[in-house]
């Protein structure tokens, strides 16, 4: 039985990382699944390892967030252009969900970031040239902010998958 179970929550650990796809906080899915498991067998893990996953999981966030600024900021986006850049990825991946079986979602964020930072770049003034350079930054820098964050995923799905295991 406690096989089963097992074998369920790991399941569901690896299809929770797929949620990134979607524009889904996988991490956070990961982690409450830990947490379930936590209090279903309370020796399979400690409350340290739980905070530790709790832990990777905000470094994500902050990870890409962070590496979207950078990238906008490292092609000349002002603040105003980085902040249009994470509006724009949240109303895009919002946007994009609907399509492609919700696979759009993924592209909705990334094409969201650039079309922010364009419009909020052009309306401080930038010609387009100048404002398209800096859009292209934080579309680049929300790419591998994603791809950070899904890799903090994998790596709290390879740690938790010892723990869970009978």
């Amino acid at each position: 039985m406690i096989t089963a179970l097992a074998v369920l929550v790991i399941a569901l650990m690896l299809l929770s990382l797929g949620l990134h796809i979607f524009g889904l906080p996988g991490n956070w899915v990961l982690l409450i699944l830990a947490v379930a498991w936590k209090f279903f067998q309370p020796e399979a893990m400690t409350w340290n390892f739980v905070m530790i996953l709790g832990l990777i999981a905000v470094v994500g966030e902050v990870l890409e967030f962070a590496a979207q600024y950078m990238g906008g900021k490292k092609y000349g986006a002002s603040g105003r252009g980085n902040f249009g850049a994470f509006v724009g990825a949240i109303i895009g991946a919002m946007l994009g969900a609907p399509f492609l079986f919700g696979l759009g979602a993924l592209p909705g964020a990334l094409f969201g970031s650039f079309g922010g930072c364009l419009v909020l770049e052009m309306s401080h003034g930038r010609k387009f040239d100048e404002a398209k350079t800096c859009a292209w930054g934080a579309f680049w820098g929300k790419a591998f902010g994603m791809t950070v964050k899904v890799s903090l995923g994998v790596w709290m799905f390879v740690m938790s998958v010892p723990r869970v295991w009978p």
